[in-house]
This record gives C-alpha cells, sequence and structure tokens, in this order.
C-alpha cells in the first residue's frame, strides 16, 4: 500500500476516493477512527492509500484533476 495524501479535511478525501474510482484505482482510507476519537483537532491525519501496482495511475489521476 502506498499513501497518495494525507488530510483532515473528510470532504476533498470523500472526493479524491470517488475520483480514483471514476479512474478504475481502488482506495482505502486509514487512521479515521483514530482522527475522530481524537476530536478532530488536527493531530492525526487520515490517509488515502492505494495498492503499489496502482501508484503510478493514482497520482496520475490526481494530478490531471489538480489535487497533487
Amino acid at each position: 500500500m502506498r499513501v497518495v495524501v494525507s488530510s483532515n479535511d473528510p470532504v476533498r478525501l470523500s472526493f479524491l476516493v470517488a475520483l480514483l474510482a471514476d479512474g478504475g484505482v481502488a482506495s482505502m482510507l486509514l487512521d479515521t477512527h483514530a482522527s475522530m476519537v481524537e476530536g478532530s483537532i488536527g493531530a492525526i491525519q487520515r490517509r488515502l492509500v492505494v495498492a503499489s501496482a496502482d501508484e503510478a495511475q493514482a497520482r496520475r489521476i490526481l494530478a490531471e484533476a489538480g489535487e497533487a
């Protein structure tokens, strides 16, 4: 697994997951529960990860959308 984005913005992360899915890249959000438990003060960012084999395609999709 490779981290392609780290953020505390749940709206942006949701958009990026949908963007990657539309491009045929499966992704997963890590640290969601830890981020919520700490009270959303920004100490723990959520990580958007993709399979190592999909990293180049995911980064291309994100870059084309201006999200890299």
